[in-house]
């Protein structure tokens, strides 16, 4: 597949280098919306309305840029879920220190879904779930890991890509989905859409 020129709608470093490493040029055009969760709203409706609402506001924005000047569009949202409660972003190191003691020696699901749409504005739409297992935490271990800011800006208070690397024990589905994009889709969409 050839390099594309890929708008981003996401100012997440990590997808952008998970773009990147297919080989794409990536422009970062983040789109700001209200990602406020709704009373009684479960994960998936969660996700499936952020990314509808990123999509709707990405589309807008690249429709002011020179025609040609980009092959694709990429949004994605993130939610981890255990026991029906969304993870968000921790407020503050209690918050982060509480979702890992959570997480703890259990089972929880981080689902991606992402968007992917073309010039001629035709889309796909996916949703990509993975159960993610961890181990049982050592309290020494919360602490350090909640000391050292990794979490702070990440869903369910972890980045599977950096040290907490070591608290899951496995995970049943897409490595790239828990990181903030699932690499496999997302190929399959770009082929379907652009080439």
């Amino acid at each position: 597949m050839r390099s594309l020129r890929i708008l981003l709608a996401s100012a997440s470093p990590r997808r952008r280098a998970l773009l990147e490493s297919l080989g794409h040029r990536v422009l970062v055009q983040a789109v700001s919306i209200d990602e406020s969760e709704r009373p009684a709203e479960g994960a998936s409706a969660y996700v499936e309305r952020i990314v509808g609402m990123k999509l709707a506001a990405a589309l807008d924005r690249a429709a002011l840029l020179e025609p040609g000047s980009w092959d694709a569009l990429c949004v994605a949202d993130t939610v981890v879920a255990l026991d029906g409660e969304i993870l968000h972003k921790p407020t503050d190191a209690n918050d982060g220190r509480r979702m890992l003691e959570t997480l703890s020696g259990r089972t929880h699901v981080v689902t991606t879904r992402f968007a992917i749409a073309n010039p001629a504005r035709v889309e796909h739409v996916e949703s990509v779930p993975t159960r993610v297992v961890f181990r049982a935490l050592e309290p020494d271990e919360i602490e350090a890991y909640v000391a050292s800011g990794e979490g702070e800006d990440k869903a369910g208070g972890y980045a599977i890509q950096g040290g907490a690397a070591s608290f899951v024990s496995r995970i049943e589905g897409s490595y790239g989905a828990v990181v903030g994009l699932p690499l496999a889709e997302v190929s399959v969409a770009l082929r379907r859409l652009v080439t």
